[in-house]
């Protein structure tokens, strides 16, 4: 039995590992000098407003999964409080931590209307250390990531994530920016 749990809990890891790709990449792009042509276009919109109503259920299964998985051990206490478990502290502790983060995007993200959009905009920013974290954790404990699909891909999602969180970050420390 636990065999299933752990395969529910790889296929189900991957989907909100994808989906947050997918979420983070079209929320980002059309705000970036390359593919500012995207601001404007619905379905990238779109694609970034749903795609985290795929990663709540694949997460969600994903953690149940593995406190069924009497091989994981792991405990509800670990899926509040990173680096408690007996075993891949690094690992489980940074998938913590991305799951921490990523409740807190989603609760400002249904509050929006409560914050002023500047600092709803730096709590949604938090989604990037978020991915960060979410990201360190599948390469550290993804079992997936020995096939070859899935680690280029996983890498191209890291790598596009960074180029344009980096970029969005120089434009925002521009001293010329500021000035102005």
């Amino acid at each position: 039995m636990d065999l299933f749990f752990w395969e529910i809990a790889r296929a189900s890891g991957l989907a909100a590992y994808a989906a947050l790709c997918i979420s983070v990449l079209s929320g980002i792009a059309p705000r970036t000098q390359a593919l500012s042509f995207l601001a404007s276009n619905r379905a990238v919109r779109a694609l970034h407003d749903w795609s985290p109503w795929i990663v709540i259920p694949a997460a969600l299964v994903h953690i149940v999964a593995l406190l069924l998985d009497a091989t994981a051990r792991i405990g509800i206490l670990d899926v509040f409080v990173p680096f408690l478990t007996s075993y891949g502290q690094l690992a489980i502790g940074l998938g913590t931590i991305s799951l921490d983060l990523l409740v807190v995007v989603l609760v400002t993200t249904w509050l929006r209307r409560r914050f002023s959009n500047n600092a709803w905009q730096w709590w949604h920013r938090v989604s990037y250390l978020g991915f960060g974290t979410m990201f360190l954790h599948s390469m550290l404990s993804g079992t997936d990531l020995t096939s070859p699909v899935i680690a280029a891909l996983s890498w191209a999602a890291g790598i596009g994530i960074a180029y344009y969180a980096l970029e969005r970050l120089g434009k925002a420390l521009n001293p010329a920016r500021i000035r102005a």
